[in-house]
């Protein structure tokens, strides 16, 4: 167990003593995603989530070899990436892994920096520091690799005005459905082997500075026929938050375990999307043909205004509402939280969305891991994985 670590709030920012400063991290640049037809995966993005066109390569711009849509959404950039040819490489991560996310880009001051002090603490190189320039500026960008296959490319962007980076193209569409109050990024969940959590833990405390701010155990995430462990990673100002999960011994299968088995390795799990009006969001996904877990009982809902009680909050929202639609609600001290999940966006059990508004609470939904797993199971059965 890492040491404790002493929180201040600062409005978003979470400030941790102690924590080391020699990775400024400004927040998250994009997430890139390699899929198989990012056309496609585009127009499901922007009609079932809200997205709206952004910026384009490919063969227009002169890209020979990949194609990238990048959608938009308030602070929220997704990068979907397909191959052009079967020579690629990309290709070799569609063959095993499926549709997936590749890149967690990070926001920094200095790429080439940030790139010394990571690989002079053991991380992997994925991409030496590099400029990109154009017409608007330049852009740096630098990589590692973390956990599985994924990477960490740090975007070094002051002395750049363009639309998105060079290369790219504004995405001129007429097709761009109404937003869904999607606001930022607030966390990324990381699933990793047996055995594997502690040491991407130390590698995240070593490498990038991160601090592990929360930890659960497998007595405390598990149900009567699966467990999981979990420990939550933060940078020095709490804009980038990665909670990494392994298995434990359960009676049957994990979703963490279905997770490795399909995604064949380590990889993100999920992406947590902040909104402030989830009632909203949720009844416009819905709406557009976007699935979630099945709601929890009738008593789990019965016992929540007592779980809010005991930390002295009071739900602003209306029970019955939340109920009708599976929203999930979990409180610690500083408030509550409110949160459901969508089942997988595609057909390999992999990469699903959270969707969550943060009314005070710091937390991750501890209070909800029952349910939310129970829920998963229920699925599981039905996909024959439990």
């Amino acid at each position: 167990m890492s040491k404790e670590v002493k929180s201040v709030d600062y409005g978003l920012e979470k400030i941790f003593e102690g924590a080391q400063d020699f990775l400024p991290l400004l927040g998250t640049d994009y997430v890139e995603l390699y899929v198989g037809n990012a056309k496609q995966a585009a127009h499901y993005y922007k009609t079932a989530f809200g997205f709206e066109s952004f910026a384009y390569k490919g063969l227009e711009t002169g890209s020979r070899d990949v194609v990238s849509y990048v959608v938009k959404q308030d602070k929220i950039r997704l990068v979907l990436t397909t191959p052009l040819n079967s020579q690629s490489p990309i290709n070799d991560h569609l063959r095993k892994h499926g549709d997936g996310v590749k890149v967690i880009a990070l926001w920094v001051d200095d790429a080439t920096q940030a790139w010394k002090e990571t690989t002079s603490r053991g991380a992997k190189s994925f991409m030496e520091p590099t400029v990109e320039k154009d017409e608007n500026g330049e852009i740096i960008r630098s990589g590692i690799y973390t956990y599985g296959e994924t990477v960490h490319i740090f975007v070094e962007r002051k002395n750049y005005n363009g639309v998105f980076m060079p290369g790219f193209v504004k995405w001129e569409s007429e097709y761009n459905p109404d937003t869904l109050g999607l606001k930022y990024i607030d966390h990324m969940v990381g699933n990793v082997g047996w055995g594997e959590m502690n040491q991407w833990v130390k590698w995240y405390e070593d490498v990038m500075g991160f601090e592990n701010f929360l930890s659960f155990d497998d007595k405390q995430i598990h149900t009567e026929y699966s467990a999981l462990m979990s420990k939550v990673m933060s940078n020095g100002n709490g804009r980038i938050k990665f909670p990494i999960n392994e298995p434990a011994e359960g009676i049957k299968k994990s979703q963490i375990e279905e997770y490795l088995d399909f995604y064949e390795g380590p990889g993100c799990q999920h992406i947590a999307v902040a909104t402030d009006d989830i009632i909203s969001t949720v009844k416009g996904m819905r709406a557009r043909g976007v699935e979630f877990l099945t709601t929890p009982p009738d008593t789990y809902y019965l016992a929540a205004p007592e779980r809010l009680a005991a930390h002295d909050h009071e739900l602003k929202e209306d029970l019955e509402t939340l109920k009708s639609l599976g929203i999930m609600i979990d409180a610690d001290d500083e408030g509550y939280l409110l949160q459901i999940f969508t089942r997988p966006v595609e057909d390999r059990p992999t990469l699903f969305f959270e969707i969550i508004q943060r009314m005070g609470a710091k937390g991750f939904g501890a209070g909800n891991f029952k349910a939310l797993f129970e829920s998963i199971e229920r699925e599981q059965a039905l996909r024959g994985t439990l």
